[in-house]
């Protein structure tokens, strides 16, 4: 059986990444959360 996770960059930022998070309402929002929190990073 192999690993579930097979790490891929590209996958990662473009379900992940800034932009992604920028393109959805959703998205906007957990990064409004994120920065209200005091994250150092918002995302990937």
């Amino acid at each position: 059986m192999s690993q579930t996770y097979q790490p891929k960059r590209k996958k990662r930022f473009t379900t992940h990444g800034f932009l992604a998070r920028t393109k959805t309402s959703g998205g906007r929002k957990v990064l409004a959360r994120r920065r209200a929190v005091g994250r150092k990073k918002l995302s990937v």
